[in-house]
């Protein structure tokens, strides 16, 4: 369906489970060369032999998305396995929960750190590779909490990811003349691993209020990456898209 996306290099931060893993099985499975990272490098490793034992070609390179000179790393070492960049997918985050009354300086920064610092480390290494590419792509993994919703104890989640777009505004703005786009989902309530130790009532309950009644999966997620990675979305950027079954309607 994506035909533009075989052969491109693809770099996906947080890619060893939940939404990372499938957004790089997703670009996988359409032909791309995938490295993933993360800071496991046991999980990496697992993950990547996972994806490529599915037919797909993803390796590992360590990283840690809030130490600029990782990134660095990670965005050389994956141009010189790919022999160059054209996707990178800023989904790397954590989301620890935290009441404002009780969060911690050293809380607050972890959060920004990944989530938001992370990204703007991450873009920032791979922009002269995606300048090269000709046709260079920045999507963002932001969510519909924060930008649009909130939920309590994850105030400094909800700000990384409201910052999340505000970054994007920008940099589409400044990369636009090199022909890069940068765009962002946002996911609504996903199935990953992190949702399995709140049990079945729970869950059910949580697609019950999704105006499609159900959850959604990684694949929707990775499917919307896709298209703003593909040819067929070279004229859409600073755009921000939910994937979440209808929720904001209902809420708005």
């Amino acid at each position: 369906m994506f035909s533009s996306i075989s052969g491109r290099s693809v770099l996906v931060t947080g890619g060893t489970k939940g939404i990372g893993k499938g957004i790089a099985a997703g670009f996988a499975a359409q032909g791309a060369q995938v490295v993933i990272t993360g800071r496991d490098a046991t999980a990496g490793e697992a993950a990547a032999a996972e994806l490529s034992a599915a037919g797909g070609k993803v390796t590992f390179l360590a990283g840690d998305v809030s130490d600029h000179a990782s990134c660095a790393a990670v965005v050389a070492g994956t141009q010189e396995r790919h022999g160059g960049l054209d996707v990178v997918c800023c989904n790397a985050g954590i989301f620890p929960a935290s009441p404002l009354a009780e969060m911690t300086p050293a809380e607050l920064d972890e959060v920004l750190g990944v989530n938001l610092k992370g990204t703007f480390f991450t873009v920032q290494a791979a922009l002269p590779a995606l300048r090269e590419s000709g046709h260079g792509r920045v999507i963002l993994t932001s969510s519909i909490t924060g930008p649009i919703t909130g939920f309590a104890g994850w105030s400094h989640y909800g700000a990384s990811k409201a910052g999340q777009l505000g970054f994007m505004r920008s940099a589409a703005l400044e990369f636009a003349k090199s022909g890069i786009t940068v765009n962002a989902v946002m996911p609504g309530n996903i199935i990953t691993e992190g949702l399995d130790d709140l049990g079945p009532e729970y869950l059910a309950s949580m697609a019950a209020s999704i105006p499609l009644g159900r959850l959604g999966s990684v694949a929707d997620i990775a499917n919307a990456a896709l298209f703003l990675a593909s040819d067929e979305a070279n004229f859409i950027t600073g755009v921000a898209l939910p994937v979440d079954g209808g929720a904001l309607v209902k809420i708005g």
